[in-house]
C-alpha cells in the first residue's frame, strides 16, 4: 500500500464522533477517493459527514449510513449498500465499539450488558470482515483491516469483565485472520490489531490510568493507528507498557502478578470511579 490513503476506499464504523471521526478526517486529509461512516446516531452521524463534506470539497466522496452494528442483521443490508455505492473498502476500521458500567459481573443487568458488549465489541467486526473480504481478496489490490481492541483483552481488569472478554475475543480473532490470509497467499489483505490502554474521549470518563499507562490523547493514538495501517503492521500496543504487561503476565505467577502490577500499579483500581458513555 502507498504511504497515505490517497485514492483508497475506506470504511470506518462509529464514525460519528471521538476517534471514529479522526479517522475518517485522515482519510480526507491524503485525499482518499472515498470515506464511508457508518453510527447508530443518526442526528451526530449527519452533522459529521456534512462537515467532512465540506472539509474533503468533492476530493474525496463522503457517504454516511445509519447502522447499528450490534443489529447482525442490518450489518449485511448496509454492507450490500456500500458495494453498490462505492465497491469494496480497501481499508476498513472496525472502530465502533462500547463499554457499560462500573460494576461487578453479578451486578450488571441479568444479561443485556453481556449480549450488547458482545454483538457490537465482538460479532460486529468479525461480520463485518466477514462481509467485506472476499471482495479484499478477488481484488488483489492492497487492502487493510484494522481491529480496535484494548489493553482491556490482555489481562483481567474487575469492573469491567464482559469488556475484557469481548477484546479478548477480537485479539483472538484479529491475530488469527491475520495468519489465515498469509498462509492462504492473500499477503496483499494485511490485518492490524490495536490495544490501547484508556483513551481520553468520554467513552472512559473517570477511569484512572494505571503507573506507566497514562490515558492517551485520541490524537496520538489515531497517528499511531493510522501509520501502522498504512504500513501493514500486525499489531500497535499503546502505550509500551502494555507490551511489558502482557511479558509480565506471561512470566509471572498468577498471585504475584495480581499483587504486583494489578494492585501495585493500579490496574486493578482503575474503573472505580468510571462514569463514561456506553
Amino acid at each position: 500500500m502507498p504511504r497515505t490513503a490517497r485514492g483508497a476506499h475506506i470504511l470506518i464504523t462509529g464514525a460519528a464522533g471521538g476517534m471514529g471521526r479522526m479517522y475518517a478526517a485522515r482519510a480526507i486529509a491524503e485525499r482518499a477517493a472515498s470515506v464511508t461512516l457508518w453510527d447508530r446516531d443518526s442526528a451526530a452521524l449527519a452533522q459529521t459527514a456534512r462537515e467532512l463534506g465540506a472539509v474533503a470539497r468533492g476530493r474525496t466522496q463522503v457517504r454516511s449510513y445509519v447502522v447499528d452494528v450490534g443489529d447482525l442483521g442490518a450489518i449485511a443490508k448496509a454492507a450490500h449498500q456500500v458495494r453498490r455505492a462505492a465497491g469494496t473498502p480497501d481499508v476498513l476500521v472496525n472502530n465502533a465499539g462500547i463499554v457499560r458500567g462500573n460494576r461487578y459481573f453479578w451486578e450488571t443487568d441479568s444479561g443485556d450488558d453481556t449480549r450488547a458488549t458482545m454483538r457490537v465489541n465482538t460479532l460486529a467486526p468479525m461480520y463485518i470482515a466477514r462481509e467485506f473480504l472476499p471482495g479484499m481478496i478477488a481484488s488483489r489490490r492492497p487492502a487493510r483491516i484494522v481491529n480496535i481492541a484494548s489493553a482491556a483483552g490482555t489481562l483481567a481488569n474487575p469492573r469491567m469483565a464482559v469488556y475484557a472478554a469481548s477484546k479478548a475475543a477480537v485479539i483472538g480473532w484479529s491475530d488469527s485472520l491475520r495468519i489465515e490470509l498469509e498462509q492462504a497467499g492473500h499477503d496483499h489483505v494485511r490485518v492490524t490489531t490495536v490495544t490501547p490502554s484508556y483513551v481520553s474521549t468520554g467513552m472512559f470518563a473517570g477511569a484512572r490510568g494505571p503507573l506507566l499507562a497514562p490515558v492517551l490523547a485520541p490524537v496520538v493514538v489515531v497517528d499511531r493507528v493510522w501509520k501502522g495501517m498504512i504500513a501493514g503492521r500486525p499489531l500497535v500496543q499503546l502505550p509500551w507498557s502494555v507490551g511489558l504487561s502482557r511479558v509480565l503476565r506471561a512470566v509471572l505467577p498468577v498471585r504475584v502478578f495480581d499483587r504486583v502490577i494489578g494492585d501495585g500499579f493500579g490496574v486493578y483500581s482503575s474503573m472505580e470511579r468510571f462514569t463514561g458513555r456506553g
